[in-house]
């Protein structure tokens, strides 16, 4: 093939590839597409995080708190306190200290966190129950209703809500406006607050499974579904309290559904605002397994491991020597070794100097009214041994303890001239 072919080849298939290009980039259409990355890792970490931003942008003051020492310094006038955090170990001196925070002006707002226990007449709540208010479960009040209707002989027709049997009292805010029929109702799941002056109540959407009853009668506002009470104000001191049975219509996810964020704003208007979303702080163990699980299950197994190491055994097992091959000899042995270890090495020397003091009297009486030179001269006749041999053996024992070389030498001595007389 020669050149020209190939640069005709080369052209045609440039124009072919310019075709093909020039008709898909006619067929391109060009869209937008949004990917949700989901919440902010600030918006995770902070459940209300929206809820303190809208508060600030109508002007009030926001702050964080991460536990009650807050109180110490946070004046009571002026102050609006969410405590939106769990109080399952809240002490009474704890409970004490924000009933009397809020009895000098300030307005505090919580979430009942217990049911009322008829039995034992408290809910565990400390809150609610030094308030005197109760919460209960929706479907109690319905089994309340029954048992009402059963034991009235009347015939006129039920109209008011059901309440426990204890605690039929007004269920509707002061501000109410005359009582509607059912039929104009057209959200009987949500929470209504009707306001003076205005022809429309305000709605939220509380957990409709529960239910708030003032016992000691000291609501002045509240506001309620079709099924239960929801939200209860009471005057307490100089400042006021808000009891709400649940908190989540201002997370992040629900702040902006039906009129929750108003009634955030509405709750705290003209005052400064303090979240507190822990009630206590945490130990550290509980610290440590938020934050750092993986590393306490490797410090957990690290033990373990430990544990199991120091505990396995080393080598194989050693079985109990048999009775038919313990010998005399053996006797002796550990005989010698205990007293060794425990009388020493000048105890078994003295013993043997001294028994053979004793042989030598046998051999020779009045041996013992001899002086020392005299006694070895006759040691040496009784033994044949030399007079220097018998001096080494015979001396006084220094203080010191013996080499193992010397005390062997020693002993070798003293049993060679017990052995001789």
């Amino acid at each position: 093939m020669n050149r020209r072919l190939q640069l005709l080849l080369g052209g045609a298939v440039l124009i072919v590839l310019g075709l093909l290009g020039s008709y898909l980039l006619s067929r391109l259409e060009a869209y937008e597409d949004s990917i949700e990355h989901g919440p902010a890792p600030e918006a995770q970490a902070n459940p209300y995080l929206a809820a303190e931003h809208f508060l600030r942008k109508q002007g009030l003051q926001v702050a964080r708190a991460d536990g009650l020492e807050v109180l110490q310094s946070l004046p009571s006038a002026g102050q609006t306190l969410l405590l939106l955090g769990d109080r399952a170990r809240m002490t009474p001196k704890q409970t004490e200290r924000l009933l009397t925070w809020a009895a000098k002006g300030g307005h505090l707002l919580f979430v009942a966190e217990r049911l009322w226990d008829e039995e034992e007449g408290k809910s565990g709540d400390l809150l609610l129950d030094s308030l005197g208010i109760q919460q209960y479960e929706s479907e109690d009040l319905d089994e309340a209703e029954v048992e009402a209707e059963t034991e009235e002989d009347t015939e006129t027709e039920v109209t008011e809500k059901a309440e426990p049997a204890d605690t039929r009292a007004a269920a509707a805010p002061a501000t109410e406006p005359a009582e509607q029929p059912e039929d104009d109702n057209a959200y009987p799941e949500l929470t209504q607050l009707y306001l003076e002056n205005e022809e429309a109540p305000a709605y939220f959407s509380f957990d409709t499974d529960f239910h708030l009853y003032d016992a000691k009668n000291r609501a002045h506002a509240w506001a309620n579904s079709d099924a239960a009470t929801h939200l209860l104000q009471l005057y307490h001191g100089d400042g006021l309290i808000s009891v709400v049975s649940d908190s989540w219509i201002w997370q992040n996810q629900q702040i902006g559904d039906y009129d929750h964020a108003w009634l955030l704003w509405y709750m705290t208007q003209d005052s400064q605002v303090t979240l507190l979303y822990r009630a206590e702080r945490d130990d550290l163990f509980s610290l440590l397994l938020r934050h750092f699980p993986q590393a306490l299950a490797a410090l957990t197994l690290l033990i373990g491991f430990g544990l199991w190491h120091l505990g396995m055994r080393q080598g194989p097992l050693q079985l109990p020597a048999s009775r038919s091959r313990r010998q005399l000899q053996e006797h002796l042995r550990g005989s010698a070794d205990f007293l060794l270890r425990h009388s020493g090495q000048h105890s078994l020397l003295q013993g043997l100097q001294q028994d053979i003091q004793r042989r030598a009297r046998h051999r020779h009486p009045g041996f013992e009214r001899l002086g020392v030179a005299e006694q070895w001269q006759v040691l040496s006749r009784l033994t044949r041994q030399p007079s220097s041999f018998i001096s080494q053996a015979m001396r006084p024992l220094p203080k010191q303890r013996l080499a193992a070389a010397d005390f062997t030498r020693q002993v070798a001595n003293l049993q060679t001239l017990r052995n001789a007389l």
